[in-house]
């Protein structure tokens, strides 16, 4: 069974998982080959109307870090064996790094936003989407875990935050996005991309938020979610 880390096997390889915290996560970015005038990383601060209307916009992706208990689990089974072939435009790859789910949802989102953002030429980001756009969802997997240029870029970020990073964590990232006027969420723990019926630019944020309350309406009591966007930079 997989685990809240993204890794269904003991001797897979583990990182330190990464803070919920949109400053890390631009930080992050930033490093990578995102520039900093192109998007950033948002709190949303709740899921009512008037609060989803303080986040910067246009929102480009949502990041969802929620509490991996059971029901997700028998609900990633279910789905797994009903899921039909996915949209082929769409920017996935599976997890097998043990709490990489973080970085794995940031790339999800840039991976399906680079016809609205402009990466840094020859940067991180940069050449790895070049050089996984041809790849299968498992290929882009291999590819991240055999790359150390990653994992020390993701190490400098989980120890970043504002607490200390754990070895181990109880909570899961996942990524919304809008491909071809559709919104799909991507988490590497499943087989492909999930989609949950039309959206477009405009509404990906409202679109995303109506299935997040969805999923913290399955977990009444845990208080352990966190919803965070990546918008386009307003141009000067």
């Amino acid at each position: 069974m997989a685990t809240v880390d993204g890794s269904s096997s003991a001797n897979s390889k583990r990182w330190l998982p990464l803070e919920a915290n949109p400053d890390v996560m631009s930080q992050f970015l930033w490093g990578l080959g995102l520039p900093k005038t192109e998007a950033e990383c948002y709190d949303v601060y709740g899921l009512d109307e008037e609060l989803l209307q303080l986040v910067p916009k246009p929102v480009l992706a949502v990041l969802l870090t929620y509490p991996y208990n059971k029901e997700r689990e028998a609900e990633r089974i279910q789905q797994d064996n009903v899921m039909k072939e996915a949209n082929r435009k769409v920017y996935f790859m599976k997890q097998t790094v043990g709490n990489a789910c973080g970085t794995i949802a940031l790339l999800h989102g840039v991976g399906n936003m680079t016809s609205n953002i402009k990466l840094s030429e020859g940067s991180f980001l940069d050449r790895f989407f070049k050089a996984t756009a041809s790849m299968d969802p498992f290929q882009r997997a291999v590819f991240l875990e055999n790359d150390r240029e990653m994992e020390v870029a993701h190490s400098v970020a989980a120890t970043a935050g504002d607490t200390e990073a754990p070895d181990w964590v109880d909570e899961h990232y996942i990524c919304f996005t809008c491909v071809d006027g559709e919104l799909f969420e991507l988490d590497g723990e499943k087989s492909g991309p999930i989609s949950h019926g039309p959206t477009s630019p405009g509404s990906l944020l409202q679109d995303a938020a109506k299935v997040i309350a969805g999923i913290i309406q399955q977990n009444p009591h845990s208080l352990n979610f966190n919803v965070m966007a990546i918008s386009k930079k307003a141009e000067d």
